[in-house]
């Protein structure tokens, strides 16, 4: 039971970044160049520890063929879903620039737009709380690595994310009612992605855990690496190498 709640809470402390981040992005004025680069690399940080704490972790318990399927089933659903929903106005959830061809509409403009934002950033936090929750399957405790990544992450969505809402003149009762949410949201998927997968075979755990890798990496690919690019263009991939550097040094300490 101890062990069930711990994951719930080390999810929840993970999703408590993206209030962190909101209220930062909300409240305070942080120039557009200054969130794409934390956007880059935070980007960086997540693509580190997907590769190196889940695609690795579940090769090395399935093999190969349940980490590829398992990956491109993961990216394949994201992407699915992230259509669906870019379609009702949660394209541009992460974007926090006022420019019209790539800021969040606002509800009088796309009536629905809010809904479909608040399912986007749920479908961007869910995989990564489940695999807080599996990492403690393989005992010796949470992966800090992990946590530390999607803390990281979440701060610069969270700010890049509000910062965009206030643009589109949402109130901070929705702002925060949306983080909060989604912050206990990902204490829970954290305790079910640990309570679900407790008996689950190697193959199995190696199958789920890359699914929840690839569809972060797509998230990454589609939510993040954009925002960052439209402000920073020409420090971008220097930033987003560095979170890969910091990231992997954590990982292997």
């Amino acid at each position: 039971m101890m062990e069930v709640l711990q994951a719930g809470g080390w999810g929840l402390l993970a999703g408590l970044a993206l209030v962190l981040g909101a209220a930062i992005g909300y409240f305070a004025r942080v120039p557009r160049e200054a969130v794409a680069l934390v956007m880059a690399f935070g980007s960086g940080v997540l693509i580190s520890a997907m590769s190196f704490e889940l695609i690795a972790e579940a090769h090395e318990q399935g093999g190969l063929l349940p980490t590829t399927l398992g990956a491109l089933g993961g990216a394949t659903a994201y992407t699915l879903a992230n259509v669906v929903l870019a379609r009702r106005g949660a394209r541009h959830r992460k974007r926090s620039g006022a420019a019209a061809v790539a800021r969040q509409p606002a509800e009088d403009e796309q009536p629905g737009s809010g809904a479909a934002i608040a399912l986007g950033a749920a479908l961007d936090g869910i995989p990564e709380s489940v695999v807080i929750g599996a990492s403690l399957l393989a005992g010796g405790g949470v992966s800090a690595a992990t946590v530390a990544a999607v803390f990281i992450s979440n701060v610069p969505e969270g700010l890049s994310s509000a910062a965009g809402m206030r643009e589109a003149r949402r109130s901070p009762a929705y702002v925060f009612g949306l983080w909060g949410g989604i912050a206990l949201l990902s204490g829970v998927a954290a305790l079910v992605g640990y309570a679900v997968l407790g008996d689950a075979s190697g193959t199995v755990l190696a199958a789920i855990t890359a699914v929840a890798a690839g569809a972060i990496l797509a998230m990454v690919a589609d939510t993040m690496i954009p925002e960052a690019f439209s402000d920073a263009q020409l420090w971008t991939g220097l930033v987003t190498v560095v979170g890969f550097l910091c990231a992997f040094a954590m990982s292997h300490a």
